[in-house]
């Protein structure tokens, strides 16, 4: 699947775990369309699992976290994942790279 909306932007911490903020910023007639890729992503996250999922500071290998909000006609869908460099970068490629 290629993301028509969410957009990726990492950033690594330089000892090989990386953040990456996918956001998209719809109208409410795209919102089930981005929630579908939020939904497609987490399902590959889940898939390539590096380890346990939960807070890196208590052990868990990568997380997850989803953020919506609306202000007027504008709704704005944040999604923050954090894990392993190599497993960040294989998932962002594996949306952009992707031919669907």
């Amino acid at each position: 699947m290629r993301l028509h909306y969410l957009l990726f932007d990492a950033s690594d911490d330089g000892e090989g775990t990386g953040t990456w903020d996918a956001m998209a910023s719809v109208r409410a007639a795209q919102l089930p369309e981005v929630m579908q890729e939020v939904q497609a992503v987490l399902a590959w996250a889940e898939a390539h699992s590096p380890g346990p999922r939960g807070p890196l500071d208590e052990g868990g290998a990568w997380d997850a976290d989803q953020q919506v909000q609306t202000d007027g006609e504008w709704t704005t869908v944040t999604l923050t994942l954090t894990g392993p460099w190599e497993w960040g970068e294989a998932l962002v490629a594996a949306f952009v790279s992707s031919g669907d």
